[in-house]
């Protein structure tokens, strides 16, 4: 009877060993469990905050690309009229974006009709090269009255006055090309041209007419005739006195 206890009480005991060791397995569990819980959080937090709206860069406001085209355009807008140096009045006909090397553009399209030229200009590059809008009707009146005073022509080298000449229409600067125009005329009674004067005189005028034509919206048949209009009214457009035709001849003979 006595080892049969024994025995019992063993196998009690041997019961509580392992009810106390699966209590102690599922403790460990659970705070397995909890501890895995709170290391998976933490990503989940990072993955959460990752996809929150990144914070504006510093120093940059909303909308501020927007204001940098805007401002790199110096407020030119499309269906305008410009003048661009090299090649007179043209007008704006568009503005596109190109991607260059991998970065975006933004261009202005200048259509030149009666050149039959279409130019690509960068919104970036118009201050550099020049590029700006048509005069105002007061430099217009003086560009037209610069055409009326006496003509400028120096004792150089007909080369080197070329030179200037075609620096002055390139310039894109209307009183300046009005001085070509002016220095370069030869009324019916005056010595007819050479053939590189003649070449630069049309070049000047065609530019000068073009753009007083857009300005006062009007033909360039019509800008041409109140341009000659104004050149027949300048001094010493007539006949000369003898000993006058003398000292132009004298110029005249450098031209050639």
């Amino acid at each position: 009877m006595a080892a049969k206890s024994r025995q019992k009480s063993k196998k009690g005991s041997s019961g509580s060993n392992r009810t106390t060791k699966k209590s102690a397995v599922a403790r460990r569990t659970s705070h397995a469990s909890r501890g895995a819980s709170a290391r998976g959080g933490a990503p989940a937090a990072k993955a959460a905050a990752s996809r929150k709206p990144a914070p504006a860069a510093e120093g940059v406001v909303p909308g501020m690309a927007t204001n940098k085209k805007t401002t790199q355009r110096q407020g030119f807008k499309t269906s305008e009229f410009i003048v661009y140096p090299a090649h007179g009045v043209g007008q704006i006909v568009a503005i596109e974006e190109q991607e260059i090397a991998g970065a975006k553009l933004e261009l202005f399209v200048i259509n030149f009709i009666k050149d039959k030229m279409t130019l690509r200009v960068p919104t970036a590059k118009i201050v550099s090269v020049g590029m700006r809008k048509l005069a105002e009707p007061p430099l217009v009146k003086k560009a037209l009255e610069t055409l009326k005073g006496r003509a400028r022509i120096k004792r150089t080298m007909w080369s080197r006055r070329a030179q200037e000449y075609e620096a002055k229409i390139n310039s894109g600067d209307i009183v300046a090309i009005a001085e070509v125009v002016r220095d370069l005329y030869r009324s019916d009674t005056q010595p007819e041209q050479s053939y590189s004067e003649r070449q630069l005189y049309e070049a000047a005028l065609d530019r000068l007419s073009r753009e007083i034509a857009a300005v006062q919206k009007v033909t360039e048949t019509e800008a041409i005739k109140e341009i000659e209009g104004a050149l027949a009214k300048g001094p010493r457009r007539g006949p000369k006195p003898a000993d006058e035709a003398g000292a132009e001849e004298g110029v005249e003979d450098e031209a050639a």
